[in-house]
């Protein structure tokens, strides 16, 4: 197996993947569609719908002492030990809010107000969620921020841009994962390495909405202080964001009621139907991780199925970027162009940044609209976009964010379309 370029699911698995989640080949009502808009939600996964609906029509009270609602607080009990489990974290505190985005500036006001330092660093790909929050405090706290520029050859940040702005006045660092944008992962391993042996004390924090769908995190390799998910992003429910707290982070000054412990976060009631599906989603990557391996252990059945996700997706990348003998890549059609086109696929997600010669980004989406694909454009009028786009000196794009679930027929449809709207 050349895992530069993924390996794809054997077909049948593939159909009881498909299986497995709403609406992948046809929207709501029945029309056929192509949904390559996973990078701004994602296919929700059946199972993880039906265990919300479930728990969530129980009206009990999980702050009570009897059998459902201690029946309620095993849900979340196990539900967040699962969330530990996809992130292989050990102690800490697991909180649930509204969104990631919220418990992002939670978790950068805490720190930021409570740790020592003259300046923050942060990269200029962060979601607005981080890099707004970043920027809040530091104006508000009169601390200098430093901000690492995006390397537009790999649509990524180098590991040197951040780690060169790091110092002993650093109070944290705030960075993600992989760009939405680009689909660019960033090597936080190594970040996290480097930027311990400039100030082994240094907080810091990761932005994983993007990146959890597709590949491993494992905490005990990449030591850091806050990290976050979203949920439905993740093949689960709206209305959530979950995040991490390191035992040291979690134990600093932040909103809560005085009566509970020192390092609990969460605010009002609990919502076991959250916790409820995360479980739910770890028990599918455990299913499909058990296609590859007979271990047993929880883990390990999970970083399995994320490895296979990533290396399935890895194919489908390469489909799409390269083509086959019967149907043309991206990089072939004529008047298309990828965008931020880094040859090393191992570096990225299952995310392209198209330009359709003679349409704007938005024009390009109704054409596929009108085909019955979907995707979105990245466009530096939108906030949620602009700074990064500026980076890379480019004014917008057309983003195609596919997922596991798919298949090569998908790619394949996907890209004769694609060649269909080019045609003069």
């Amino acid at each position: 197996m050349n895992e530069s370029i993924g390996s794809l699911f054997p077909e049948a698995l593939t159909r009881e993947i498909k299986s497995r989640f709403h609406y992948v080949d046809r929207d709501f009502d029945g029309k056929i569609r192509l949904f390559f808009d996973n990078a701004g939600g994602s296919f929700r996964l059946k199972a993880a719908d039906e265990q919300y609906a479930t728990v969530d029509a129980i009206p009990d009270c999980t702050e009570r002492t009897h059998r459902t609602s201690r029946h309620l607080q095993a849900i979340q009990s196990r539900g967040t030990d699962d969330f530990r489990l996809m992130l292989n974290a050990v102690g800490g505190a697991v909180f649930a809010s509204l969104t990631a985005s919220g418990a992002m500036f939670d978790m950068v006001r805490a720190i930021a107000e409570n740790i020592p330092g003259t300046n923050f660093v942060t990269s200029c790909l962060e979601h607005p969620s981080s890099f707004d929050a970043v920027t809040c405090y530091a104006q508000r706290l009169n601390k200098e921020l430093r901000v690492a520029r995006s390397n537009p050859g790999t649509g990524g940040i180098d590991v040197g841009e951040i780690v060169g702005l790091i110092d002993e006045n650093t109070s944290f660092l705030s960075v993600m994962y992989a760009s939405n944008i680009s689909g660019a992962k960033i090597d936080i391993r190594t970040i996290v390495k480097r930027a311990r042996e400039i100030k082994p004390d240094l907080y810091i924090i990761v932005d994983a909405v993007q990146h959890a769908p597709h590949g491993v995190i494992d905490l005990n390799e990449t030591p850091v202080d806050a990290i976050n998910i979203a949920p439905y992003k993740f093949f689960g429910c709206r209305g959530s964001g979950l995040s991490w707290l390191s035992d040291r982070a979690a134990r600093l000054p932040h909103h809560k009621l005085n009566g509970k412990p020192v390092d609990f976060w969460d605010l009002g009631s609990s919502a076991p139907a959250q916790f409820a599906a995360i479980t739910s989603i770890v028990d599918y990557v455990c299913w499909l991780g058990g296609h590859y391996t007979e271990t047993s252990d929880r883990r390990e059945l999970f970083v399995s199925g994320m490895k296979k996700i990533e290396l399935h997706e890895r194919a489908l990348l390469a489909r799409m970027l390269d083509g086959t003998p019967d149907v043309l890549g991206l990089r072939h059609i004529t008047g298309a162009k990828v965008l931020l086109d880094h040859e090393d696929l191992t570096k990225r997600d299952l995310i392209v940044a198209l330009e359709l010669q003679a349409f704007s980004p938005a024009e390009a989406v109704k054409e596929y609209e009108k085909r019955g694909v979907i995707v979105y454009e990245r466009v530096a009028t939108s906030l949620y976009s602009k700074r990064m786009l500026d980076s890379f000196g480019i004014d917008g794009a057309i983003r195609v964010s596919p997922l596991h679930c798919h298949s090569v027929e998908d790619i394949d449809r996907f890209l004769t379309i694609t060649a269909q709207i080019m045609q003069p």
